[in-house]
């Protein structure tokens, strides 16, 4: 069984927080703090909202309307606010950009194995990009969850049946993916994306034999 995640490792996500953020910095000039600054100041915001109000758009907008009231020290204006909320049309539509060798890969490797789809967020937005990439024919199973950690996984294992020894974890993040994967019993396969959230990257042990580091996505292929 090979189970995949979704944002940032079928398809790029974080991208668009990204230009958001660069915008939301050009945009937020403070007297004491230079962009860095400023982008610490929400990296704090996020990590300490993420546990309590979860993941997506609409509480990464939240996050930056905190900001702004945070660094002026004040609730953001109607002004402000509306110039928040119009960031909202970044995530819209109902279109994703796949990353590179996914299709094909999937589609060969569903051939091979059997599949499941394992994606965390607000579920309308994360049913919505699943929807639009077109992948889930591929898939024995799409599961959208608050949160993966160590219980979603022992979760999986059980409703599927899963050996453990035969199963393997396929992502991005080091935080969501491999880790709790790892302490679960399941093997992983990390492929590094460059725009992976700051919040999502944590340390890997280097010996950990049972996790496989991939530099494309298509080199699936030559290990399943």
């Amino acid at each position: 069984m090979l189970i995949f995640d979704a944002d940032d490792t079928l398809w790029e996500n974080n991208v668009i927080f990204e230009r958001v953020i660069d915008e939301f910095l050009d945009w937020m000039v403070h007297p004491e703090l230079d962009r860095v600054g400023v982008r610490a100041v929400l990296d704090g915001i996020e990590a300490a909202n993420a546990p309590t109000l979860g993941y997506g758009s609409k509480v990464f907008l939240h996050s930056l309307g905190e900001c702004v009231a945070r660094l002026r020290g004040r609730a953001a204006t109607a002004e402000e606010s509306a110039r928040i909320s119009g960031w909202a049309a970044a995530f819209a539509g109902d279109r994703v950009e796949l990353i590179p060798g996914v299709p094909e890969t999937l589609a060969e490797l569903a051939r091979r194995h059997e599949l499941l789809l394992l994606t965390k967020g607000d579920t309308e937005e994360q049913e919505r990009k699943v929807a639009a990439s077109g992948l889930t024919g591929h898939f024995r199973g799409v599961h959208i969850v608050a949160e993966k950690d160590v219980a979603t996984y022992e979760e999986l294992t059980r409703a599927y049946d899963l050996v453990p020894a035969s199963t393997w974890m396929i992502g991005n993040s080091p935080k969501s993916d491999i880790l709790p994967a790892r302490s679960a019993g399941l093997n992983a396969v990390f492929i590094p994306n460059d725009h992976t959230w700051v919040l999502e990257e944590s340390a890997l042990d280097p010996k950990d034999e049972k996790v496989l580091q991939l530099s494309a996505f298509g080199e699936l292929l030559q290990h399943f």
